[in-house]
């Protein structure tokens, strides 16, 4: 009798730890994800600060060309220093897709001003802040796939259970505008560059 009370003893013993050793297995991937997102966040955040500092620059590069573009270069301005102090919130991401068209049209409309287009300043900018656009696509790319992951594991069971306990929440993907998803119109462009 007492053999088989100390294998029941055992065999509770057992399931008790490898419960545990299994609720500190799910607990440590969730912290995981968590963290995953936000170093996905943060790669994305090094460049959107060195495209600030860019921005800085191109704006003062064009503000005595683009006279007549103050409310962009004042909206540009303006978005710029609202991203600069926001956390990955769904109003901070917002201002990050309006720098990215903001900037689009300040490149278009250079093609304007044959002197600004020319610069060599203006250039150089243009070129940095359009490989650092290139970059930022691609860490929005692994964010996205952070975030899907944090939000799938938000909904699953038994990780569902212990979500609050290791701090994760649900995080907004980066999307893109209904401007950047607009078809473009290749010929109207090629008329007024090949008139």
């Amino acid at each position: 009798m007492l053999g088989l009370v100390l294998t029941l003893v055992f065999v509770v013993l057992l399931v008790v730890i490898g419960a545990v050793a299994y609720a500190a297995s799910v607990y440590n991937s969730l912290v995981q994800v968590k963290n995953n997102v936000d170093q996905a966040w943060s790669n994305i955040d090094v460049l959107l600060k060195q495209r600030a500092d860019e921005l800085g620059k191109l704006i003062d590069a064009v503000k005595a060309y683009l006279g007549y573009e103050r409310d962009l270069l004042t909206r540009l301005t303006t978005l710029r220093s609202q991203v600069a102090r926001g956390v990955p919130d769904e109003s901070r991401l917002a201002a990050e897709r309006e720098i990215s068209a903001g900037m689009g049209r300040v490149f278009a409309l250079a093609e304007s001003y044959p002197e600004l287009k020319s610069s060599s300043n203006f250039l150089e900018l243009q070129r940095r802040i359009t490989g650092l656009e290139e970059q930022i696509a691609h860490r929005r790319e692994f964010y996205n796939d952070a975030v899907n992951i944090n939000n799938v594991r938000l909904e699953q069971f038994p990780d569902r259970l212990m979500v609050a306990t290791a701090g994760l929440r649900q995080r907004p993907l980066f999307e893109a505008t209904a401007e950047e998803r607009a078809d473009v119109d290749v010929g109207a462009r090629l008329k007024g560059v090949l008139a």
